[in-house]
């Protein structure tokens, strides 16, 4: 008799379609109720999120809205940011246990510890994004404003800048914990990303000129710099996690 672990590779397609309808379900109910947590208090949240903008702008300027719902979809629409950041730990468990089917009862144990390290880049990320990028990038951008030209920067155009920024560092920050994953599925090592360290490099500042919201290299450099800082740590992440593949994958060399 096989002493190998049991997996669960062999479920039907109906199967695994009942249990992504599950992790969905307990997903949308977690949003759900980050966003009426953080819609109680959501003027607060506001004039935090607003911060970064509103501490560079010229006195007696704010921001505007020229529609009579913006303001009101703004609020809502915060709220649910606010919801998913608060129910992220929910999401990333259930992403990890929809995948965990797949996997030897032995490997399953990772999965808490990835739902906690997967929740703690993505939440860093943002506060990255949030506490280092954001003043030096709106204060250069708000620097044109002179007697000629005056700043009056719209609600929905800073809540679209600064929500696909802060996904952006968010996501960015999963580096590590992504590279581990790809490593116990036996799609890298560390021996491939040292070889190609010096594509990743190149990318990464592509990335960062890419998302930068300023053309200056100053601000392009503060998102270059953690890339590459991330990238070495998914190399030793990948060196010291990454190791071991999931049982049935061969890791790549």
């Amino acid at each position: 008799m096989s002493t190998q672990p049991e997996t669960f590779d062999d479920q039907p397609l109906t199967e695994h379609l009942r249990e992504l309808r599950s992790c969905l379900i307990y997903s949308f109910i977690a949003v759900f109720v980050g966003f009426c947590a953080s819609y109680v208090v959501i003027r607060p949240i506001g004039t935090w999120f607003f911060k970064p903008l509103t501490e560079v702008l010229p006195e007696g300027t704010s921001l505007i809205f020229t529609s009579y719902q913006e303001g009101f979809f703004f609020y809502l629409k915060l709220a649910l940011v606010c919801g998913i950041i608060l129910a992220s730990p929910v999401i990333f468990y259930q992403m990890w246990r929809f995948v965990a089917p797949g996997l030897y009862r032995h490997e399953r144990r990772i999965i808490l510890p990835f739902t906690t390290i997967s929740t703690i880049f993505f939440v860093s990320g943002t506060a990255f994004g949030y506490f280092l990028v954001f003043p030096p990038a709106f204060k250069f951008l708000v620097g044109y404003n002179n007697e000629f030209l005056t700043s009056l920067p719209a609600v929905s155009e800073y809540f679209s800048l600064a929500l696909r920024l802060l996904i952006a560092f968010g996501i960015i920050f999963e580096m590590p914990v992504a590279m581990v994953f790809l490593a116990k599925a036996g799609m890298v090592s560390v021996s491939f990303l040292n070889r190609n360290r010096k594509y990743a490099v190149l990318i990464n500042f592509i990335i960062a000129a890419l998302l930068t919201p300023t053309p200056d290299i100053v601000n392009q450099m503060m998102m270059g710099v953690p890339l590459l800082v991330l990238y070495e740590v998914s190399v030793l992440a990948v060196w010291f996690f990454g190791r071991k593949p999931f049982s049935g994958f061969t890791p790549k060399n």
